[in-house]
């Protein structure tokens, strides 16, 4: 098994940037506060895109307003882009694929 599919990337960074993971069955306390902050995070992407809307259709915004928007924006998206990957890595792979998985790592079959 993977790395990638026996830990899950939290959607937080690390106090220096780089990323953490979990190790768990996905029921405990730090499971759930992910599960939360990425509801949190996904919800938070969504009102900037609104916003975005009604800027990019509203009247004529200064460039200090569009840079902030810009801003928002990026993070918003870095953190659907973590989500996601996140949760991609936990999807549970079809039967042919752990077979390519164990044949990669040289196990006999």
């Amino acid at each position: 098994m993977s790395l990638t599919s026996q830990v899950r990337l939290l959607p937080w960074a690390g106090p220096e940037g780089n990323p953490c993971y979990l190790s768990s069955d996905g029921g405990g306390f730090i499971s759930r506060l992910a599960d939360n902050m990425e509801a949190t995070q996904l919800g938070l992407a969504g009102e900037v895109m609104e916003e975005a809307q009604r800027v990019l259709v509203g009247r004529a915004w200064t460039s200090g307003e569009l840079q902030l928007l810009a801003v928002q924006l990026t993070e918003a998206l870095a953190n659907v882009h973590r989500i996601a990957v996140s949760r991609g890595a936990r999807l549970p792979l079809n039967a042919d694929e752990d077979r390519d998985a164990l044949d990669d790592e040289g196990d006999v079959m």
